[in-house]
């Protein structure tokens, strides 16, 4: 006989009520998929007695919904919360018109920055997307990017809770009274399992939340800094260009344009320089993967929380709750990455403001605006500082620019984009702080390792020379 109430309107909110604490805010959505599956949630609760093969379908989808996927975030939260956030202030389909207009002035834009760089286009198609369509697109990126740092917070959760509540009393996380079915069900999840995939959970939320928010800020593909697609390609998301240009003394379609250049130099740049990539992508896991976690933090923070109560938990959790410390050799990774990626925009923001000056009347105050916005960052950016530690913002790319106008005035674009040749040239902070000493302090390395090949291919050729007398 079903233990639930008779009336239906009593019977729904009795199952919403009882499955809130597992899945919080999913819970209507959890609902919604069983029920779109033929499966009645009353069964959990003695509302009837179905056939084995339903039940087990109905364990599976609960299981893959409140555990974790095989990494240290959970990339099913963060890719629905990232799709709810994307569209919660609207995210209309793109008409042709806007999709043509935008994949035009792609086209355009590579035309002029033809003029002003000899680094090719970057060979890849132009997109037109909406904001969900950036969130698909670019997601796995920031999930690699927060990996390394997830896993350990992940692990560092398991042994604060463990500590806290011991072995024995971590398997009652659950609802008190969800029945574990013939076979397997929640009840059998491993404790210390259960807490990575917790830690997976909030780290999901996170960057689904980070991600989403991100996609009614970007204009393209490119303008964080750091690449995001695996495929060459240039992207421009109309709908936040249009609503950048709201309110601006430039029309529209000139603004697009100067989107759509930086968007085209940073994919030429991207592409075109080989090791910038793997440099950038490089820093950042160096910089995450020395990451310590302060355990007493993460322990006080969790303090006098309901450990049956998930829900609790997960908003205890929620923000910058890992006590996430730097060492000296994070914080001189950190000036690696900031001075990379500061160059990065510098040379993007002196070539776009080059190619779109005959073009452009107001280029020169677009650029500005795109400067201040950089500079001050967004919501998203400080989500993602609390949770890696680090904000993606290029400080110094004033100095950067300066530095490749420098370069221009004294050498021309060729001195500009001979910087990218090799990782051993790309400047430094001292370079920042002194543009003009750059091209002095380059000779003088040059020549140094000119003295320095030139010693080893004497030794060569006198070892060479002893072998053959042998």
């Amino acid at each position: 006989m079903s233990n639930l109430p008779d009336d239906p309107d009593d019977r729904d909110r009795m199952i919403r009520e009882a499955l809130q604490g597992i899945f919080g805010d999913r819970t209507d959505e959890v609902l919604a998929q069983m029920r779109s599956q033929g499966l009645d949630p009353a069964a959990l609760f003695g509302g009837g007695a179905p056939d084995p093969a339903t039940m087990q379908r109905l364990m599976d989808q609960l299981q893959r919904l409140f555990t974790s996927d095989d990494g240290p975030v959970n990339a099913q939260v963060a890719h629905d919360l990232a799709r709810q956030v994307a569209v919660a202030e609207g995210d209309p389909s793109l008409t042709g018109g806007q999709a043509r207009s935008a994949t035009e002035a792609l086209k355009v834009a590579e035309l002029w920055l033809d003029a002003v760089t000899d680094l090719p286009p970057s060979g890849g198609p132009a997109h037109a997307w909406s904001r969900s369509e950036w969130v698909e697109a670019t997601l796995p990126a920031w999930q690699r990017l927060v990996a390394p740092v997830a896993s350990s917070a992940a692990d560092a959760l398991a042994t604060v809770l463990r500590d806290q509540v011991g072995d024995d009393d971590l398997g009652g996380l659950g609802v008190p009274g969800l029945p574990v079915f013939p076979g397997g069900g929640l009840g059998d999840l491993d404790p210390a399992a259960m807490m990575r995939s917790l830690g997976s959970a909030v780290y999901g939320m996170q960057v689904g939340q980070a991600a989403g928010t991100l996609s009614r800020e970007v204009f393209g593909a490119t303008d964080v800094g750091v690449p995001l697609l695996a495929e060459p390609a240039t992207v421009l998301v109309p709908t936040n260009v249009a609503e950048f240009a709201e309110g601006l003394d430039s029309p529209f379609d000139e603004v697009q344009l100067y989107m759509a250049v930086r968007e085209a130099a940073h994919a030429r740049l991207f592409v075109h320089v080989p090791w910038l990539r793997a440099h950038l992508h490089g820093l950042v896991e160096q910089y995450a993967h020395g990451i310590t976690i302060d355990l007493e933090a993460l322990e006080e923070q969790v303090r006098g929380v309901d450990m049956s109560d998930p829900e609790a938990l997960r908003g205890a959790l929620s923000g910058d709750v890992f006590g996430l410390h730097n060492t000296p050799e994070q914080q001189a990774t950190l000036l690696r990455l900031e001075t990379a990626l500061a160059l990065v925009e510098g040379w993007v923001s002196e070539v776009a403001a080059t190619a779109v000056l005959p073009h452009l009347p107001h280029s020169v105050p677009l650029r500005e605006m795109i400067r201040r916005r950089r500079a001050a960052g967004g919501p998203a950016e400080h989500t993602f500082k609390s949770l890696v530690g680090l904000e993606l913002r290029p400080r110094r790319s004033r100095d950067a620019a300066a530095l490749f106008a420098h370069l221009v005035a004294t050498g021309g674009p060729e001195a500009r984009d001979a910087v990218w040749d090799h990782p051993d040239l790309l400047p430094g902070t001292e370079d920042l702080d002194d543009p003009s000493g750059y091209a002095d302090r380059r000779r003088a390395q040059a020549e140094e390792h000119s003295d320095v090949d030139a010693a080893l291919a004497q030794i060569f050729s006198e070892s060479g020379g002893d072998d053959d007398r042998e």
